[in-house]
């Protein structure tokens, strides 16, 4: 697909958030036909294709684009691939260790310690999950085909994660439209961040492949500390190896596809 319109790199971002945001409140909609939980193994499916998503999205939309942008530039290929994926990995991690936050299906907070009450935790744990993503539709804003790409697979992760939240929130107590509105909601980080990565690589030239570098290895951080460890706990593990694999491959054919 090459006879794509031209839109400016925020109204890609937006555009492409704006999905992002739609899919994951079509997810969170799940709250009003399930009672209380999604099923264990359900859930392990649902988080292991997130996560393969995510890791294809890292790869192939973020960590090549970035070598081959430096390369066709004559500089080193690796320098700020390399700078920009350990200090998106390490932001993560001191975002982890800093900011109080409950993940779902755990009961121990983690971070600082903190009087925050439970729902509110649960929000912060959310966004350490989003801000990768919203950064990295700003990285491929300058391309309809890539935003567009990563904008749906981010999409497809999106509905069962939001499903997940809302849930998760019903389960604490909350009313049916509370935890459909906390689970809608869960998904608004993305476009605030991407909106700041498009500002913020027009201010400063040669931050593009910086930013790509630091999406994935934020993005990796995220697959590796939260999602493939809830894929594998429990019995049948080999669900979520399976899902994380069917979720590599839809990204990995999306890729393929709509790329230029």
């Amino acid at each position: 697909m090459t006879d794509f319109p031209t839109y400016s790199p925020l109204a890609l971002a937006l555009l492409g958030t704006g999905f992002t945001f739609f899919c994951t409140t079509f997810g969170a909609a799940v709250v009003f036909f399930f009672k209380n939980n999604i099923k264990e193994n359900f859930q392990r499916i649902f988080l292991g294709f997130a996560a393969g998503v995510m890791i294809a999205a890292s790869v192939f939309s973020l960590l090549i684009p970035a070598i081959k942008m430096t390369t066709s530039e004559g500089k080193i290929g690796w320098l700020p691939v390399v700078g920009g994926f350990l200090f998106g990995g390490f932001f993560l991690y001191l975002l982890d260790i800093i900011l109080p936050h409950l993940h779902v299906g755990s009961s121990t907070p983690e971070g600082l310690p903190s009087k925050i009450k439970r729902p509110l935790m649960l929000i912060f744990a959310i966004t350490l999950h989003n801000i990768p993503e919203g950064l990295s539709l700003s990285g491929t804003a300058t391309s309809v085909a890539a935003t567009f790409t990563l904008a749906l697979g981010i999409g497809l992760q999106n509905i069962p994660e939001g499903a997940t939240v809302s849930l998760m929130f019903r389960s604490i107590g909350l009313s049916r439209r509370k935890a459909f509105i906390y689970g809608s909601l869960s998904g608004l980080v993305e476009p605030i961040a991407a909106v700041f990565g498009v500002l913020l690589v027009g201010q400063i030239v040669g931050l593009m492949p910086w930013l790509l570098a630091f999406a994935g290895g934020a993005m990796l951080y995220i697959v590796v500390e939260e999602l493939i460890p809830a894929t594998q706990s429990g019995e049948h593990s080999h669900t979520g190896t399976i899902s994380i694999m069917a979720g590599f491959l839809v990204m990995m054919i999306l890729e393929m596809v709509f790329s230029n």
